[in-house]
């Protein structure tokens, strides 16, 4: 096998030209060296050879001067062509009778029928039947003479072509052939450039679908390894993210109790229903990396975090949540709007004083589910605290990976001031177990 994987990429190596060359080299090596020794050594083989049995025609003439009886019809075949006369009887006392004129002569001027004197009609058909029998048996004996006499010329002819072959016949039934060890040699190296040439062209085929299947292999497994940077990217961040709030959380928690109890029971639900929701959607995204979740899931993440902020920022942050029910089962990557959310909390209405409106709509544009989260705070990029982007470039290259360039992400000022950012992805809808469960 490795002979033969070796010698097929040799041949797909090489150009067709110089694959024609060197063929024709090799027909002109194998032509010279099967006149050389050792390809040159003959032997011999005998061969029985059956004789066939050939027809003999025989025409036996009759007694010099002999006649036929009278009544009777004589048929004649000699060198002067074919005649039929009719018997006559030789007159008393005379030693021979003159032959009959003929009835019916084939001769060398042509044919001639001659009807004696005196001779009655029925006798005359008579003796033309008869002559006519004789004559088609004539004719098919020289038929067949003549067909003989040509089987024998071919038959010669063939001995005199074997002869020249160096097949030498001996005997009517034997005959011996000599054969070289190298007579083959032009056949196989025929044989060979056909084969030759068939593997060169279906080994090309073989070896493009191998470099693309490990083409495939190499760039799946660059998109694996680039889903795995941007995933541990997003899980580091939150990793910094959730201590943060939840440390924050836990401190408003504990002053709150001093100052009223009752936001702080609030406060403290708000929480857990936020790390109920939000801790195993985030151990499902830093496992599969890949997946994605039903909307519903987010939005319970959402509602309890955006309510806690609410209890720390007091007046300064009013919430607008617009995603019907019957959009919460379609298919949503996680932890994406919580990112925007806390940017636009962050970025947008923490540094403005008087706060603003933060919303988060979802609705169906053009077959697709757009997720939007816009805020009337500072604008993009215009806070002292604006940061580099990182996690909106984390946002893209997961859309790119899970939905190539069927989801987009889009980053726009809010007519009445702010920053509004639309997350689109192919509309889904995901089994009812996981809407269940949000709820």
């Amino acid at each position: 096998m490795r002979g033969y994987h070796a010698y097929g990429s040799w041949l797909v190596g090489i150009s067709w030209k110089r694959f024609l060359l060197l063929s024709l080299l090799l027909l002109i090596s194998t032509g010279i060296l099967q006149n050389l020794p050792p390809f040159n050594l003959k032997w011999q083989t005998w061969e029985v050879v059956p004789e066939k049995k050939k027809p003999v025609v025989k025409v036996e003439p009759s007694a010099p001067g002999a006649s036929a009886p009278k009544g009777e019809v004589e048929i004649s075949i000699n060198e002067d062509g074919i005649r039929i006369r009719r018997g006559a009887a030789a007159p008393a006392g005379a030693a021979s009778a003159p032959a009959s004129a003929p009835l019916f002569d084939i001769g060398r001027e042509g044919i001639e029928i001659k009807v004696p004197a005196g001779a009655d009609n029925e006798a005359v058909r008579e003796a033309v039947r008869e002559a006519r029998d004789q004559i088609k048996e004539a004719i098919d004996e020289a038929r067949q003479a003549a067909e003989e006499a040509a089987e024998e010329a071919k038959e010669a002819a063939a001995e005199a072509q074997q002869q020249a072959d160096g097949v030498v016949r001996i005997g009517p039934a034997m005959r011996v052939r000599h054969t070289s060890l190298g007579e083959s040699l032009p056949e196989i190296a025929f044989l060979w450039i056909a084969m030759s040439m068939i593997l060169k062209i279906t080994y090309k085929g073989r070896m493009q679908a191998e470099v693309k299947a490990a083409q495939a292999t190499e760039t799946a497994e660059a998109e694996s390894l680039k889903r795995q940077v941007v995933e541990a990217r997003m899980a580091a961040m939150q990793a910094q993210i959730e201590p943060h709030f939840l440390f924050n959380t836990l401190a408003s928690i504990d002053h709150l109790i001093e100052t009223d109890p009752k936001r702080a029971s609030v406060m403290q639900k708000h929480l857990i229903a936020l790390l109920r929701a939000s801790m195993p959607t985030m151990r499902e995204a830093n496992g599969a990396g890949s997946g994605v979740r039903d909307l519903g899931r987010e939005m319970a993440v959402i509602t309890p975090y955006l309510e806690i902020l609410k209890v720390r920022m007091e007046d300064r942050l009013v919430t607008q949540i617009d995603v019907p029910e019957g959009l919460r089962s379609a298919a949503f990557p996680p932890m994406m709007i919580q990112s925007l959310v806390e940017n636009a909390i962050k970025h947008g209405l923490e540094p403005k004083p008087e706060g603003g409106l933060l919303s988060v709509k979802a609705e169906i544009v053009h077959g697709k589910l757009a997720v939007t989260v816009a805020d009337t705070g500072v604008g993009f990029g215009k806070a002292a605290t604006a940061g580099t982007g990182i996690g909106l470039n984390n946002i893209r290259e997961r859309l790119q990976l899970l939905y190539g360039r069927k989801a987009t992400l889009t980053v726009a000022e809010n007519p009445p001031g702010g920053t509004r950012v639309t997350i689109t992805v192919p509309y889904v809808a995901q089994a009812g177990d996981d809407a269940t469960m949000a709820a």
